[in-house]
C-alpha cells in the first residue's frame, strides 16, 4: 500500500514510520527546509511516557524533579519528589531524530515541500506538491494523511468542516525563546516545570521557564484567549516576563513561535474519503496545558494500525474517542473556563485558592497525575474551591 503524509512533526513522522516498517510506500513532505527550525515546543514530558515511546537520550535535555507555580501575586509554591518526574527534550534534536529514522525506514522524505490537495475521491486523492521556486509535481495516492497541526491545511481543503457551534474549535498562541544562562541564572528554575498563573502574567493565558542542558532556559507565553478576548501582543508579554525575573539581559539562542488548537469534546470528523487527519490536525493536543507531542505520537498509532488493517473512518474515530476518553473533555473544559476567564482580580482569587489548596494537599506526583493524566476524580475534591 502507498501513503502521503503531510507534515513531518510528531505525528506524521511517527505514522511514516509505523507505515514503512509494515511494508508501506510512505512519502513524507514538510514545509520546512531543516528539522531544526522554528523547534516550537516546551517538550515537557513525564518520564514514563518518554520511556514508552522510546524517545532516546540525545532528545532528553534536562531532567525534572518537581514543580513551581507562581500565583498572580508572584509567590512561588513548589513541589519536590525524591525521583525524576519527567524530561524536557529539545525539540530541535527530537525531530531531527525523527526524520531520520523515517529515511531508515524506507520513508521518501520530502523537505521545504507544500502539498495542496487537488481532488479527493473515495479511493484515491490528487494532490500537488510544491517546492519553492521550483516546479510542483502532481502525485495520486491510495491514502492521504493530514499532519499540518493546528492549521488542518488539508482538511480545510477537502472541506471538512473542523468544528460545530456545538463543539467550535478553540485556538491558542504561544511564543517561545531559549536562552543562554549561568549556573547563577539558571539556579531558580533548575530541575523543576515553572508555570506563572493569573491575569498579571498575561491574560487569558500562562507563562513557563523550564530547563535545558548547558544552562539553557526555555521561557514562553501561552495564551487562550476567546474570541472576544484580547489581541496584543504576546511577545509583550514574554519580555514583561523575561524582566520581572531578571532575564531579559540573557543571550537568546532562539525565537519561535506557533499555534495550538482543539475542540473540547472532538466531535469533529477526522477525515473523508482517503484522507485521514492525525495528531493536533485531529484534536489531540490537549488545551488546559497546550501539550501535544505525545497524544499526536499515541494517535499515529492508532491511525496506523486502522490504515494497515483497513478499518474505516468511523472505526478510527471510535478508536481515538476509546484513547481520549472522559478525562480529556473534562480537562478541556476546565481549559476552557481558566484560560478564557483569566482576565481579572476575581479569576486571579481563584487561581490563588488553587494553588494554595494543592500546596496544601497535594504531592509532586498529584500534580504530575492531574496535569498529564488528567486524574481529576482522585482528588477532584481540592478544585472545588476553584471551580465555584
Amino acid at each position: 500500500m502507498q501513503a502521503l503524509i503531510a507534515g513531518a512533526g510528531p505525528a506524521g513522522c511517527h505514522l511514516a514510520i509505523r507505515l514503512a516498517r509494515s511494508g508501506w510506500r510512505v512519502t513524507l513532505a514538510d514545509p520546512l527546509p531543516d528539522p531544526r527550525r522554528n523547534a516550537y515546543s516546551s517538550g515537557a514530558l513525564p518520564l514514563r511516557d518518554v520511556n514508552r515511546l522510546c524517545i532516546p537520550q540525545a532528545c532528553r535535555s534536562a531532567h525534572w524533579w518537581g514543580w513551581q507555580l507562581l500565583n498572580p501575586a508572584g509567590v512561588e509554591h513548589q513541589w519536590w519528589s525524591d525521583d525524576a518526574l519527567g524530561v524536557v527534550l529539545d525539540f530541535a534534536a527530537f525531530r531531527s531524530w525523527l526524520w531520520g529514522e523515517a529515511v531508515q525506514a524506507g520513508v521518501e522524505l520530502l523537505p521545504g515541500r507544500r502539498v495542496r490537495l487537488q481532488r479527493l475521491d473515495a479511493d484515491s486523492a490528487v494532490v500537488r506538491i510544491q517546492a519553492n521556486g521550483e516546479a510542483s509535481e502532481e502525485r495520486v495516492c491510495a491514502h492521504l494523511v493530514d499532519a499540518t497541526g493546528a492549521r488542518r491545511v488539508l482538511l480545510r481543503q477537502a472541506g471538512v468542516e473542523v468544528d460545530s457551534p456545538e463543539d467550535p474549535l478553540l485556538s491558542g498562541e504561544g511564543s517561545e525563546w531559549l536562552l543562554q544562562g549561568n549556573d547563577r541564572t539558571t539556579a531558580r528554575w533548575r530541575d523543576r516545570l515553572s508555570f506563572m498563573l493569573g491575569s498579571q502574567w498575561i491574560p487569558h493565558g500562562y507563562g513557563w521557564v523550564f530547563p535545558m542542558g548547558d544552562h539553557q532556559l526555555k521561557v514562553g507565553i501561552c495564551r487562550l484567549a476567546p474570541p472576544t478576548g484580547s489581541r496584543a501582543s504576546i511577545n509583550t508579554a514574554l519580555k514583561r516576563l523575561l524582566n520581572r525575573f531578571g532575564l531579559d539581559q540573557l543571550p537568546v539562542l532562539d525565537r519561535h513561535g506557533g499555534l495550538v488548537s482543539s475542540t473540547v469534546n472532538r466531535r469533529e470528523t477526522s477525515g473523508s474519503g482517503v484522507l485521514r487527519a492525525v495528531g493536533d490536525s485531529a484534536s489531540t493536543a490537549n488545551l488546559l496545558g497546550g501539550e501535544g507531542i505525545r497524544h499526536a505520537m499515541d494517535s499515529a498509532d492508532v491511525l496506523a494500525e486502522c490504515l494497515v488493517s483497513g478499518a474505516t473512518l468511523q472505526d478510527y474515530q471510535l478508536s481515538l474517542k476509546r484513547l481520549f476518553n472522559w478525562r480529556w473533555g473534562v480537562s478541556n473544559r476546565l481549559a476552557r473556563r481558566t484560560w478564557w476567564g483569566l482576565n481579572n482580580n476575581s479569576a486571579d482569587e481563584r487561581i490563588d485558592r488553587l494553588i494554595s489548596g494543592l500546596s496544601e494537599q497535594a504531592s509532586a506526583e498529584d500534580l504530575s497525575e492531574l496535569l498529564f493524566n488528567y486524574r481529576f476524580e482522585r482528588y477532584g475534591w481540592r478544585l472545588l474551591p476553584y471551580l465555584r
